[in-house]
């Protein structure tokens, strides 16, 4: 099957809309690179179907396509109220009830047992989206918080709540995500979302949990509040990639401060070589009409220009009229500004510390892509078991393409959200040289190299013990 590959990947949440699988072929032809599965909306057996169609399509069609499993998190809502909606008045004080009730207009049901320990007097309460704000009055401390109506409205059922000022005390990962994250496990997904993430620590619980359970899956950390943003250094040391995840964290911050935000996080994720996904509203207008506003277009290509390694899309191909057509708009767009702006890409900070372990193979990582630049070479060839190499080399954003090789058959999917990176199984090392030419002849033969073309090899020396990278080579192909 022939596919365009654009460096910058493309992430569409699966649902109704994508599910079978002569639409989700369209677009993963049109550009798809990795299939989101959220955790907030569907049935295990839902979910179940759509990876055995990924599968399905990956065998087929020798496409590797990843899939993120996305876990809700601790999503705070508000129960059931009277006649599916009651009117918030400006002025107005209304009780929340940690106590289950159906909602009046005197109080109303929050899933949350320990909020009125936590709230403390004038912190703000948004409800739907922040359609609706309220003020903390006082808090019985047991059951009960008396609020003040700030920006009054139509509150209806199972509405969500932010708590911009308040530090949660729920755990990050609740009863009904351990479910949800071993059913994704016992299919191999690749990459696990975990969202509403505070610490680092966060991400250590999550990873020792996938280790006990004998997984290699990757994590992303959702950054979706402000205790993460204050903590966002630890939390990109601790885990495998970031979303910016812009709608809870569009909600709990101030909606100016988001895009400087987005810019700060993709360049301490590159600095970091780890990933990072921007999310939430990309191509909204699209879920009903078949064409973007020119926002939203203004909105992607700076996703791009700002070095996010992939772009998402949600209710677009989750539940849009039009999944395939936004795929080939998003990949549109994302194909203009790859070929036009790779110079507002701004270089990657790297580190100096000698005495890091990685630190030798890190320098040659870079190194690939410096020399690459300088003899014109068309692609960079590495080999990797981790993953590590591809995910340094991605991150310096070299002009020339990225081939990874590798034997970990589960990592050919996970490097399909990875920046720029191609990556193709091969299991045969016998020798460095050897290695290097049957590496480089598949490529021919793909027709991605050609006669007389510039490479770059990369690979650990010997290369059957599989080690850090340490090797460097200028291949002309012949």
């Amino acid at each position: 099957m022939k596919l365009y590959y654009n460096r910058t990947k493309i992430v569409a949440t699966m649902g109704p809309a994508s599910a079978k699988k002569d639409v989700l072929l369209a677009m993963i032809k049109a550009g798809v690179n990795v299939c989101r599965l959220n955790f907030s909306h569907g049935r295990p057996e839902d979910h179940k179907a759509v990876i055995d169609t990924i599968r399905e399509i990956n065998e087929q069609y020798k496409t590797n396509v990843g899939i993120l499993a996305d876990l809700q998190g601790p999503k705070i809502r508000i129960g059931l109220v009277k006649d599916g909606g009651i009117h918030l008045v400006n002025g107005t004080h209304i009780k929340i009830t940690t106590q289950e009730c159906i909602g009046n207009d005197e109080q109303i049901y929050i899933t949350y047992d320990t909020f009125p320990q936590d709230v403390q007097a004038n912190e703000i309460i948004l409800l739907d989206d922040g359609k609706l704000q309220l003020r903390v009055i006082e808090t019985n401390k047991k059951d009960t918080v008396i609020c003040e109506v700030v920006h009054g409205g139509i509150l209806t059922s199972r509405k969500g709540v932010n708590l911009p000022n308040t530090k949660v005390s729920i755990p990050s990962l609740t009863e009904e995500d351990l479910i949800n994250l071993q059913f994704a496990l016992k299919y191999d997904v690749e990459w696990i979302g975990l969202s509403f993430v505070r610490t680092g620590q966060d991400i250590t619980e999550l990873k020792h949990i996938i280790a006990q359970s004998g997984k290699a899956a990757k994590v992303i950390a959702k950054v979706e509040k402000p205790e993460a943003i204050d903590n966002i250094d630890e939390i990109i040391a601790a885990t495998d990639g970031v979303m910016v995840a812009r709608g809870d964290l569009g909600v709990e911050m101030p909606l100016e401060e988001v895009p400087l935000l987005q810019k700060m996080i993709a360049s301490k994720c590159r600095a970091a070589s780890k990933p990072v996904i921007v999310a939430t509203q990309m191509l909204e207008s699209m879920i009903t009409t078949p064409r973007p506003t020119r926002a939203e277009v203004n909105d992607v290509a700076n996703s791009v220009l700002d070095g996010a390694d992939a772009v998402m899309l949600s209710g677009e191909t989750s539940v849009g009229e039009f999944p395939v057509i936004v795929i080939e708009t998003m990949a549109k767009i994302v194909r203009n500004v790859e070929e036009f702006g790779y110079s507002f890409n701004t270089a990657k900070v790297v580190g100096t510390d000698p005495s890091s372990p990685d630190y030798l193979s890190n320098a040659v990582c870079e190194s690939a892509v410096h020399l690459a630049q300088h003899t014109n070479a068309v692609g960079i060839v590495s080999m990797t078991t981790s993953g590590y190499t591809a995910f340094q080399i991605s991150s310096h954003r070299p002009q020339a393409s990225t081939y990874i090789f590798t034997s970990n058959k589960q990592l050919l999917n996970a490097l399909s959200l990875v920046w720029g990176v191609r990556a193709f199984y091969y299991d045969q090392l016998e020798s460095t040289d050897q290695t290097i030419s049957d590496v480089n002849n598949i490529l021919k033969n793909e027709d991605l190299i050609k006669v007389g073309d510039v490479v770059i090899n990369t690979a650990a020396v010997p290369i059957i013990k599989q080690g850090k990278t340490n090797m460097l080579r200028v291949s002309i192909i012949d």
